[in-house]
């Protein structure tokens, strides 16, 4: 892992964080978690097994010390690591294909889905939610879900473009 990598990487959870915290919560307490955008950002654009666990890891810490979520910090901090693997692998299995807006969109539905998931299924489990799981996920992960790909549909080909240009990853995947 470079120091470019690092600083870029750093940048992301950053823009990350300021949107999490600005943006307000929907449906008892819950917030869409844009901080997942930038994650998935970072991992396509420096995909590494050490920068998608370090990405991750930051990335569930800062998200759960922003959430407006009870007892949020806990879920947030299990849920960035699988989903952060989870889309790692599935990215990997595209890339051999083709990686194009489409299936980055494609991978931030998946990544969201399944964050919103562990994250609910996890705080279910350990305090509990504050309202059906159902009702949460309908109101909560599938407008973020939704939010998160046009993010991720502007987001990419400007942050794709940069990378290349700069030299800033050597293995940035042609898009």
């Amino acid at each position: 892992m470079n120091t470019k990598s690092l600083v870029a990487l750093s940048l992301l959870v950053g823009m990350g964080a300021v949107l999490h915290a600005v943006v307000p919560p929907i449906l008892f307490g819950m917030k869409p978690d844009m901080m997942l955008t930038m994650m998935f950002l970072g991992i396509i654009l420096f995909p590494e097994k050490k920068n998608v666990l370090l990405v991750s890891l930051v990335t569930g810490v800062i998200s759960g010390l922003t959430t407006s979520f009870p007892g949020g910090l806990i879920p947030n901090i299990i849920d960035k690591p699988i989903t952060a693997f989870v889309f790692f692998g599935l990215f990997l299995a595209l890339k051999k294909l083709q990686t194009n807006i489409v299936s980055v969109g494609i991978l931030t539905v998946v990544g969201t889905v399944v964050s919103g998931i562990v994250f609910l299924g996890s705080a279910s489990l350990i305090f509990g939610l504050p309202g059906p799981f159902a009702a949460l996920f309908a109101g909560v992960v599938l407008p973020a879900t939704a939010v998160n790909t046009i993010a991720m549909v502007v987001l990419y080909p400007i942050a794709f473009t940069i990378v290349k240009r700069t030299k800033l990853n050597q293995q940035v995947i042609s898009g």
